[in-house]
């Protein structure tokens, strides 16, 4: 399985550290869920953006089709 090494300053990992603990989770599977979560969160962003783009300019479009 491919894995992702990432490096952390003592003050980086110190809060990753507590963040996991407190959620009950192991560090690898904290930061695992993170970036996961993250990346989906972008993905969801994206397309909300395009949805206010085609929103705002439906107008302009109309008028150029």
């Amino acid at each position: 399985m491919p894995a992702l090494n990432i490096d952390f300053t003592e003050e980086e990992l110190t809060l990753v550290r507590s963040a996991a603990s407190d959620s009950g989770a192991s560090m690898r599977a904290f930061a695992k869920q993170a970036i996961l979560d993250k990346a989906s969160d972008r993905e969801g962003r994206v397309r909300a953006l395009a949805q206010q783009i085609a929103e705002r300019s439906a107008e302009l479009n109309q008028r150029l089709a």
